[in-house]
């Protein structure tokens, strides 16, 4: 998922009905929004996505129906790592595969317990890729059961197995990130930060995108930075949009995923607030806060002349 133009790959949200089944018309409007927004791939069934949470039968039918959305528009990666066995996981890789995806996502934190050395860890790796065939794997530094970040050289290693096509980096160290990007420099490869705060600084480091949840607010606004960080006539906007996600971090993290639902209600999305997920109680403060980003961004949105599809 290498890219000479930087791009946004959403981890997408999981709409529920109020009896708690996937909404999938709402599910339908919410990828062609990511879509229209310009995202240049979709990240199904991540945490955003509530994955822990839904069933195996759940999982699939959900991928699947993002793909025959989709319609090849954009490439799709997915989770197929939940713990246990190597075989087992390998098992349920396989299963993901077949949906259709471009890569299947192995979650750092379940391929070895937190204690385990690098070196277990590796070998896990290793054992992965050898039961799944020639199936393109990538990685995602999960924060849930808890968050293994990869070594700039671990990375390395398991890139130059011609495998490892995607990488979601959460570690939230831009100088790991530029030794990363060194060391896979060349590769048929693409490493995607969550972390906005250095959003700017990782895309001229050479990242080849972002993937955030800040995109379950307004896809269109990473879309927009993504394409002009580097762009001299707009650096006063760039620093703006800078400040703007560096400002807002905090209320965007709180009570999420409930709090970006939300905030795509505002937007005109038919979706729930509902979440199988305990985050917390939805305050009325929290409503207030959420309120007021909503209208910093409309003033921000207007001021960079961008377009927005609901």
């Amino acid at each position: 998922m290498e890219n000479s133009k930087k791009g946004f790959i959403p981890v997408m949200l999981t709409p529920f009905l109020s009896n708690g089944n996937i909404d999938y018309p709402a599910l339908t409007q919410l990828t062609e929004i990511y879509l229209q927004a310009g995202a240049s791939g979709l990240f199904a069934n991540c945490l955003s996505s509530e994955m822990f949470e839904l069933t195996e039968i759940e999982r699939i039918q959900a991928i699947k129906h993002i793909i025959k959305v989709v319609n090849g528009s954009v490439p799709v990666v997915a989770t197929g790592t939940f713990g246990g066995a190597i075989n087992k996981q390998a098992d349920f890789v396989k299963e993901v595969s077949g949906t259709g995806v471009e890569a299947v996502i192995a979650i750092t934190g379940l391929l070895a317990e937190e204690n385990d050395s690098d070196e277990i860890f590796n070998e896990r790796v290793f054992e992965l890729l050898n039961k799944t065939e020639q199936i393109a794997i990538g990685f995602y530094e999960c924060p849930v059961p808890y968050k293994r970040v990869l070594k700039p050289q671990q990375l390395a290693s398991f890139v130059n197995t011609g495998r490892i096509i995607y990488h979601k980096d959460t570690s939230l160290n831009l100088n790991q990130i530029k030794e990363k990007l060194r060391l896979t420099e060349g590769s048929n490869f693409g490493l995607y930060d969550a972390y906005m705060v250095h959003a700017v600084e990782s895309l001229k480091a050479g990242s080849s995108g972002l993937s955030c949840i800040q995109g379950n607010y307004f896809p269109e606004l990473i879309v927009w930075l993504c394409e002009h960080y580097d762009d001299k006539n707009s650096d006063l906007q760039v620093q703006m949009v800078q400040n703007f996600l560096n400002d807002n971090m905090d209320v965007m993290h709180n009570v999420y995923p409930i709090v970006s639902k939300y905030f795509l209600q505002k937007r005109g999305l038919n979706i729930s607030t509902f979440t199988r997920r305990d985050v917390g109680i939805f305050t009325p403060a929290i409503v207030k806060q959420v309120d007021t980003l909503f209208d910093a961004y409309t003033l921000l949105k207007n001021d960079l002349s961008i377009d927005v599809f609901v």
